[in-house]
């Protein structure tokens, strides 16, 4: 199962326990975290790191030991594997964070890893990706994507199901939306049709629920527990569970035996971590899914999408901080709406988060029956000057003035490539979500 509401589990554990260190209480819990020497591990040959970015690989673990042998006593000795596996990426400046998922059944090679006792696991030219932490531990999974995506990941942290329990219950619950009742036996997840607030056993039923929603694949419901990772990440944020050291000590008194981290994830890093994120909004964090698509030999798994893949990776390799604004606009950003005509399902909602984050305010998102070949601009006299400056951040679009007063309409077309901006950032991507949405989740029966 892929518990991406784990991210959440480790973003909040790195910026509440580098706040807590501010009140001492960090030391009394810090022995009770497991730790791993991934330099050690992995050794000298790890991507070069190209900026001042952090990322952070955070791993659902199924075990079944422990207090985690209620969900399978039967696989108590099967050795774990990692179903979530989710790189968290803080960009330079701490403008926007982007949370990357990685699906379990996602053939990649494995190279051959060091278990923490020194034996060896042999590589694997093509396997599943969950496979690396069962071969050789948490390093192994960093190992594998490290030399995947060519990105340095800087620190993981990984995290069981009694974890994400009780970080969903100290958060005060996490609000979620569903279009109709659920009934998941295997799951157990029971809810009627509105909005509820889940915390601990319901919480878990909840994001590893498949049944009952959407088209019940795997990659639905990767898209579904992003959205609760969002809708965790904005309680943490804004629930004042950040700025309560009370609170904030009894969600790691709750978690810190269900984490395994790397051993340079120090109290200095966290604090570091922690006061790079002071100006992060929920609108400045984003999730979206590797590219990637059907694996031919198996049409069950599915295989990185290239050359969109190779694109996505090298961006945030090479993110950069926004550079400052040299000069205020000649004409400042107004209101817009995004019609999409491209005939590519998602772009009207890629295309107004860029423009959004440039100062646009959106004032509507559709799509158009009738294709369009040429992407236009529709706008009406008394926005000239700023239909002007909407299609100097669209290269390639064809300006057509109308008569209704205020028409300001971006019609997507087949020949669109890209929306201008100020250069740094990793850019929007295609199904990307944000922390900020509130959706309501489509159930069928």
């Amino acid at each position: 199962m892929r518990l991406l509401a784990w991210a959440a589990v480790g973003m909040a554990v790195v910026v509440v326990t580098a706040s807590l260190s501010a009140y001492g209480y960090y030391w009394k819990l810090q022995s009770a975290v497991e730790h791993e020497d991934v330099d050690k591990l992995i050794g000298g040959n790890r991507p070069k790191k190209l900026n001042a970015a952090r990322d952070i690989l955070v791993l659902g673990s199924d075990t079944r030991e422990g207090a985690n042998a209620r969900y399978g006593r039967g696989l108590r000795h099967k050795p774990p594997a990692s179903d979530t596996m989710l790189l968290l990426h803080l960009s330079p400046g701490g403008g926007q964070a982007l949370a990357v998922s990685f699906p379990r059944d996602l053939m990649v090679p494995i190279p051959a890893c060091t278990r923490k006792d020194g034996t060896k696991a042999p590589a694997s030219t093509v396997a599943m990706l969950n496979e690396a932490i069962a071969r050789a531990g948490p390093s192994c999974t960093v190992n594998t994507i490290e030399q995947v995506t060519k990105i340095h990941i800087d620190h993981f942290v990984q995290v069981d199901f009694t974890g994400f329990k009780n970080i969903a219950t100290a958060v005060g619950g996490v609000p979620v939306c569903v279009t109709g009742d659920v009934h998941d036996k295997d799951s157990g997840l029971n809810l009627t049709k509105g909005r509820h607030r889940l915390k601990g056993e319901d919480a878990l039923a909840y994001v590893r629920s498949r049944k009952g929603f959407g088209d019940h694949s795997d990659i639905q419901r990767i898209k579904r527990q992003q959205h609760f990772f969002g809708a965790l990440a904005k309680e943490a944020m804004s629930g004042g569970v950040l700025t309560d050291p009370g609170r904030m000590n009894a969600l790691l008194q709750a978690t810190a035996k269900s984490l395994t981290t790397d051993r340079a994830l120090t109290v200095g890093e966290m604090l570091k971590i922690a006061q790079g994120m002071r100006d992060l909004s929920a609108g400045k964090l984003r999730f979206v899914t590797v590219p990637s698509g059907e694996y031919a030999p198996d049409k069950n798994r599915v295989a990185l999408a290239h050359p969109a893949s190779d694109a996505f990776f090298t961006a945030i390799r090479k993110d950069q901080a926004l550079p400052p604004p040299t000069r205020a606009p000649r004409v400042p950003p107004g209101k817009v709406r995004v019609l999409n005509a491209s005939g590519v399902e998602g772009r009207a909602a890629q295309v107004a988060a860029q423009l959004k984050d440039g100062g646009w305010q959106v004032t509507g998102v559709g799509n158009l029956a009738r294709p369009a070949r040429v992407t236009v601009i529709r706008y009406a006299p008394d926005v000239r000057a700023r239909a002007a400056a909407l299609a100097r951040l669209v290269p390639g679009a064809r300006t057509v003035r109308v008569p209704a007063p205020g028409t300001l309409d971006l019609v997507i077309g087949a020949n669109f490539t890209s929306v201008r901006t100020s250069g740094g950032g990793v850019p929007v991507q295609q199904g990307e979500s944000r922390a900020s949405e509130a959706v309501c989740e489509t159930v069928t029966r």
